[in-house]
């Protein structure tokens, strides 16, 4: 008897000895950081290069090469945010972005998803997540303007929110002021951003593009995430700014790596190269901190 309850508790350690190692493998592995990479690849005329597979894609790393662990054609599903400023300076222009968002909305494809958030003195969720158009497009009507600016804080929030979302992922922010009421600094906020690596793709209008400042902030964003910035210069210039964005997003492809080991203070510096091809060009996110 006693010697099959020591039998007993040996194999009862056994497994909990290989239980145990299981989830620290889980553990581990739930720890592991993927680095993602979004990027948009140009002919020699300008025009986006679709169709293109994975083994095409080269990531180097501070000029390390990366084994690339996951690929998401420019087909694949996309879920983006669209982040408007609705503060009180936005009277004027507010039907203009309305009808832009509208017709962006229209375009989305079956399996994508859409989240609407305004931002004024707090951000404001105004629809969830959603792949119902309808349901989007009805909470982008019902904008009303009105209001202080918290930019900064509001781009850190959404992009901290849609940061976590699986897949391929896109953020579309439109302002016509500068900030003026953000508890983050400018420099905290763009580095929340950039840790996140969502592509931001950022319209300035009205007030907004009066402010150096601001423009330089703004490009800095879209383009070391791989997105784009641009200036409305009237009204009339939303809607094509917003058709632009439109085909923009239609043409990402996503690359993630694990990362090397360093130093997680530093900016690293990411590189994406088409093999095989030549004259053609990548506009993508351009580094990372490391967590």
């Amino acid at each position: 008897m006693t010697g099959i309850l020591r039998l007993s508790a040996l194999v009862f350690a056994a497994f909990a000895l290989f239980f145990s190692e299981i989830a620290a493998l889980a553990q581990f592995k739930s720890d592991v950081r993927l680095v993602e990479v979004y990027a948009s690849v140009f002919d020699q005329k300008g025009n986006h290069v679709d169709g293109l597979t994975r083994d095409q894609f080269h990531i180097l790393d501070e000029g390390a090469p990366q084994t690339m662990l996951s690929f998401e054609a420019e087909t694949s599903d996309l879920t983006f945010a669209v982040l408007l400023d609705t503060t009180g300076s936005m009277q004027g222009a507010l039907p203009s972005v309305k009808n832009a968002v509208s017709e962006l909305l229209s375009q989305m494809r079956e399996g994508d998803s859409v989240g609407i958030f305004g931002f004024n003195s707090a951000l404001v969720t105004l629809q969830d997540f959603t792949s119902d158009r309808a349901a989007a497009r009805r909470a982008v009507l019902r904008t009303r303007a009105a209001g202080a600016t918290a930019l900064f804080d509001a781009i850190a929030e959404v992009a901290r929110n849609i940061g976590s979302r699986k897949g391929k992922k896109a953020i579309v922010l439109f302002t016509d002021g500068d900030d003026n009421a953000s508890g983050l600094t400018a420099g905290a906020a763009i580095k929340r951003v950039l840790e996140t690596g969502v592509p931001v793709y950022a319209v300035a209008e009205g007030e907004a593009r009066q402010s150096a400042q601001l423009r330089k902030q703004l490009k800095q964003i879209a383009e070391q995430t791989g997105g784009f910035s641009y200036e409305a210069k009237s009204a009339g210039d939303i809607e094509k700014v917003f058709r632009d964005i439109q085909g923009e997003l239609k043409h990402l492809y996503l690359l993630t790596y694990k990362p090397p080991d360093a130093d997680q203070s530093k900016w690293r510096t990411i590189r994406v190269e088409i093999g095989g091809l030549s004259g053609y060009k990548v506009r993508g996110k351009q580094g990372y901190f490391p967590e």
